[in-house]
């Protein structure tokens, strides 16, 4: 599935990938591919980002914490998700 990850002020990440899980209002919450569409609103915490061959341009690198080569973390504060059609779009704070 899709994923694109979307700053004020840049794209943070854009690229294919496994899984994704982030901190919603209600608790985390995982996305796999073929998920039910979904909004949702995100609250502080870590977008957690899994893919095989992950690719993170090197302007946006310094904002994710590297766990293992294929998993990633995104610190945020607040933000908004929409996934559809085997695309997620998240605008983090």
């Amino acid at each position: 599935m899709k994923l694109e990850i979307v700053s004020p002020e840049a794209t943070l990440f854009s690229g294919e990938v496994t899984m994704v899980t982030v901190p919603g209002i209600d608790g985390e919450f995982q996305i796999l591919n073929n998920h039910a569409s979904i909004v949702s609103i995100l609250t502080k915490g870590s977008i957690k980002v899994v893919a095989d061959n992950i690719h993170i341009a090197k302007e946006s690198l310094s904002k994710f914490e590297k766990i293992n080569d294929t998993t990633y973390h995104l610190p945020i504060q607040t933000g908004t998700l929409e996934m559809n059609d085997n695309k997620i779009i998240i605008l983090a704070n």
